[in-house]
């Protein structure tokens, strides 16, 4: 048996909508999975959708399963917990996370999918992808015992970083943004918050992620001398600008930039991606990192959704997607199929 399933798709900057997909049938070494949960991921996904990722860019900027070019159409994305409905009797039944756009079924290499622990629900596991980024920023900061460290730009990045530095021993984690807000979610995840004009300075380590010139500059006025900012902003198309002339030489600070797309080289050749993306699975068994989904919205939702979202009517963190309606169709489906009606047009066969 094959089965259809549905996308979402940017058609247009600014536009999206829902497409009709034909599936394959997985072969010996696939997995057909059942999506339960997708995450937006806001910062990228958003500037995805307004057509804002430079044409230079466009190679580096793919994501893993991605089909359609930049800047559209385009189906993106890279957040997705689903169930193994086909393939290898030990993947069968079992929560699965995997690098896959917004779908409400798919066919994937085993190699793709990686194992929910048990500890982990299957809504919080979407924020996998974006704790691995979190992962890579710290390998690449590689903080000391008793560093003081902030975290400025409290978005889902920049959250994630500071639930991973709060298990961090004896030092100071502060998380830094505009939106007193936010101050909920860094009790959540363990860490002390505060305003960019209170936050504390002296800082050996900041990590950057609010995506803005103002926060980058803040960045380097929280350093200590000698001091480093890992900059994990994605600007995208925006230019930005950074005062180089005050103390950056003088106190000899640095700016470093980080990307989940390699293992960073303080780990490569001891890490592979998939020890990074188990590990970040394993994170995910604090609780804390719940505060980092503050929005849920159905998948037939998202043409009207991510519109609210790139203009910020809707500030979610991560926007977690339902797919409740494609089980229940999948479960009348069945029941028919049972009763010796045939089913209904989502089992189709597809090249």
């Amino acid at each position: 048996m094959t089965h259809s399933g549905r996308a979402f798709w940017l058609r247009t900057p600014g536009q999206g909508e829902i497409r009709p997909v034909a599936l394959t049938r997985p072969g010996p070494d696939e997995v057909l999975v059942r999506t339960r949960y997708s995450g937006v991921s806001r910062g990228t996904e958003t500037l995805v959708f307004r057509g804002g990722v430079p044409e230079n860019q466009h190679a580096v900027m793919r994501a893993p399963f991605q089909e359609g070019e930049f800047p559209g159409p385009v189906k993106y994305g890279y957040l997705n917990v689903g169930v193994v409905e086909q393939g290898p009797a030990e993947l069968l039944g079992r929560t699965v996370f995997c690098l896959f756009p917004h779908q409400t079924r798919y066919v994937v290499p085993v190699g793709a999918v990686t194992v929910v622990p048990d500890g982990v629900p299957a809504a919080r596991a979407v924020l996998a992808g974006t704790v691995e980024t979190a992962v890579n920023a710290v390998w690449d900061a590689a903080p000391l015992v008793g560093d003081r460290i902030a975290v400025v730009g409290a978005g889902m990045v920049g959250s994630a970083v500071a639930g991973v530095l709060a298990r961090f021993p004896g030092a100071r984690v502060e998380l830094v943004d505009a939106d007193p807000g936010r101050a909920t979610v860094a009790a959540a995840l363990g860490v002390d918050f505060a305003l960019p004009a209170d936050a504390a300075g002296g800082c050996d380590l900041v990590v950057h992620a609010s995506a803005t010139s103002a926060g980058l500059t803040r960045s380097l006025e929280l350093l200590a001398p000698e001091g480093t900012v890992v900059e994990l902003s994605w600007y995208g198309d925006r230019q930005v600008s950074v005062p180089l002339g005050e103390h950056f030489h003088s106190r000899r600070l640095v700016v470093r930039g980080s990307q989940v797309g390699t293992v960073s080289p303080n780990m490569r050749g001891r890490r592979t991606f998939s020890d990074r993306l188990a590990l970040a699975l394993d994170l995910l068994a604090d609780p804390g990192f719940d505060a980092l989904i503050t929005g849920e919205c159905d998948f037939e939702e998202l043409p009207e959704v991510f519109p609210r979202l790139a203009s910020g009517e809707l500030p979610a963190l991560c926007q977690l997607v339902s797919y409740r309606s494609e089980s229940s169709s999948r479960s009348e489906s069945s029941s028919r199929s049972e009763s010796g009606d045939p089913p209904d047009g989502s089992d189709i066969r597809g090249g």
